[in-house]
């Protein structure tokens, strides 16, 4: 399976599109960590704890993608984009959101 940010794939011709195809990912968050990604924001300085949680998040996102896509019969899946975001529970949790979507296509 080959997934793609691009429209079209180098030396392959598309023959069909079978549709759009989107994953969704969704964290909660973890109150040792927000604390101490506040106490990073603070003094300045990357948060590592939640950068390797949107890099988890987009790989698995990124995975489901790919499952639904072959559940279509895909070849690949091009035009890819990734979204991240939140959404607020109330004022204690929030829980983070990465999307994936994209075309789902055969090639010949």
């Amino acid at each position: 399976m080959i997934l793609s940010t691009t429209s079209a794939l180098e030396g392959k011709e598309i023959t069909s599109y079978l549709g759009v195809v989107t994953a969704e990912v969704v964290y909660g968050s973890n109150a040792l960590r927000d604390f101490f990604a506040g106490i990073r924001d603070m003094i300045g300085g990357r948060t590592g704890a939640y950068e390797r949680v949107f890099e988890r998040g987009q790989k698995d996102a990124l995975d489901e993608l790919e499952k639904r896509a072959r559940k279509l019969g895909a070849d690949a899946v091009v035009g890819i984009k990734i979204d991240t975001g939140t959404i607020n529970i109330d004022e204690t949790g929030v829980l983070l959101l990465i999307t994936a979507s994209g075309t789902a296509i055969t090639f010949g």
